[in-house]
Formats: structure tokens, sequence, C-alpha cells
């Protein structure tokens, strides 16, 4: 199978508010690999590996984010996949 692999930043307010939960389940029930975390400027950064229909659902998602997240916008880079197998928030 192919495997696809984006870096995912997510800005506006995406913090406190469930956002990497949010990401944690719409990864696992996609199959898609990686890991999720907060950073200190308040942005949210990701990582996602999997089929590339999975990994394109995911990354749009990321542009709604669970309720009272305010999106401001996401920039997304294509990575080399690594070969990871699970799904971590960090």
């Amino acid at each position: 199978m192919e495997l696809q692999r984006r870096h995912v930043i997510v800005y506006g307010f995406v913090q406190g508010v469930g956002f990497r939960f949010a990401v944690e389940r719409a990864a696992r029930s996609r199959g898609v690999a990686g890991w999720v975390r907060n950073r200190p400027d308040g942005t949210v950064e990701a990582i996602f590996e999997g089929a590339p229909a999975d990994v394109a659902s995911l990354v749009e998602a990321c542009h709604s984010g669970p309720r009272g997240a305010e999106v401001e916008r996401v920039e997304v880079e294509a990575e080399s996949p690594e070969g990871l197998s699970a799904f971590e928030v960090r």
C-alpha cells in the first residue's frame, strides 16, 4: 500500500478545546498513524501517515477542528513516510 505523510501546523484558537483528542479519534477511525501535540506558541502540530485518501481527509478535518476551536489557517507540508504504526497524543 502506498503511504503518504503530512506535517501539519494548525493556527488559531486551537488549544484548550479538545483539538488533540478530536484529531486522535479521527486518525484512529481512519487507520492513520502519527502524533499530535500542543506547541508553546499556541499552535497544534501533527504528523499523519497512512493511505492518501485517509491522510487527506484528516488534513481537511483540521481546517475546522472540534466545536469551540477557531482555526485561522493550516500549514501542510509533504514529507517522506517513516512507517509509523500507531497514533499518539504527545
